[in-house]
């Protein structure tokens, strides 16, 4: 799975001399923390976030008339408190890397540009958890295995193939780094299996239930 198969596109963006009253209604009319700001060629050239205006606006609101907030918030331009050093990715990047440039980066939300470094299209931390939910089959009902096995290339052969023997099948498989280096953790949800069986027929593969639930 690609970016491309998760972001927003195409990209709601603006210019830089936007005005910041209007890059605060744009975000929450369309109900989004972040625009990425372009270029006329629609080259990215900055980014604005919902802190960024919060940061600009008055930090006592109450200290300025309503004419002089007004004024305010119709000169500021967005070029003015944009970002200029932009945390980007590509479309064809693979959704765990764009994950963890995110995490890395502390930030909620890249810009997805082409060659050019046109903008084609946004991927937020929402896509990356909505993604997570179906590679992990959240919401389907199955038997939820945790199961600790040993670092063999056939292990997953193996688990595959006491699940077919039971009449059951996968429905998703997640891997990730186990306590020792000689094994590794898997978390598995398969379907048409009673857990009494597969919990048996695992642990005789080698395999250490750790936990075992009908979800």
């Amino acid at each position: 799975m690609f970016v491309r198969d998760r972001m927003s596109s195409p990209a709601v963006t603006i210019p830089a001399d936007t005005v910041f009253r209007d890059a605060s209604r744009l975000m929450r009319t369309r109900g989004i923390r972040r625009l990425p700001v372009v270029d006329e060629d629609g080259v990215l050239v900055g980014i604005v976030c919902e802190h960024d205006l919060l940061t600009a606006a008055p930090s006592q609101p109450g200290s300025l008339n309503v004419w002089e907030l007004n004024r305010l918030q119709s000169s500021v331009q967005i070029g003015e408190i944009m970002t200029e050093d932009v945390i980007s990715t590509t479309a064809d990047t693979p959704i765990e890397d764009v994950a963890r440039l995110m995490t890395d980066n502390k930030v909620g939300g890249l810009p997805v540009v082409d060659d050019g470094g046109r903008v084609v299209g946004v991927i937020t931390e929402t896509d990356i958890f909505r993604t997570f939910v179906e590679m992990f089959a959240g919401g389907r009902p199955g038997l939820r295995l945790t199961l600790e096995v040993p670092e063999t290339k056939d292990v997953v052969l193996a688990l595959a193939q006491a699940i077919s023997e039971l009449g059951g099948t996968i429905v998703s498989v997640g891997s990730f780094y186990g306590e020792e280096p000689d094994k590794r953790g898997l978390v598995v949800k398969v379907q048409d299996v009673k857990k009494g069986q597969a919990v048996d027929r695992l642990e005789t593969l080698g395999d250490h239930v750790l936990d075992a639930r009908d979800v």
